[in-house]
């Protein structure tokens, strides 16, 4: 394989993060940034994606539940069986 060596500019926390990870992976950054750019050459398109953010109903649900979590309420379970996790619901009717 005929290699170069590209050079860019990144944050450098960003690089310490990147590199960690890719080790974390046992591979190399380079190969990272490697597959990324098969990737673009391939698919002829860039990705960019955002986090998931719940609208408010739904951000409202999640903070009631975790609430109810750390305050040991509307739990059920562990349960030893499928069967077992079944009865339980059916009672909630």
């Amino acid at each position: 394989m005929n290699t170069t060596v590209i050079n860019i500019k990144t944050d450098k926390i960003l690089k310490k993060d990147a590199q960690a990870l890719a080790k974390n992976f046992g591979l190399p950054l380079s190969a990272i940034v490697n597959i990324y750019l098969r990737e673009f050459v391939r698919e002829k398109r860039v990705v960019f994606s955002e986090p998931l953010m719940p609208n408010a109903k739904t951000r409202k649900l999640l903070d009631q539940a975790i609430a109810d979590i750390k305050a040991g309420k509307n739990l059920a379970g562990p349960f030893k069986s499928a069967e077992e996790m079944t009865k339980s619901l059916k009672k909630i009717k």
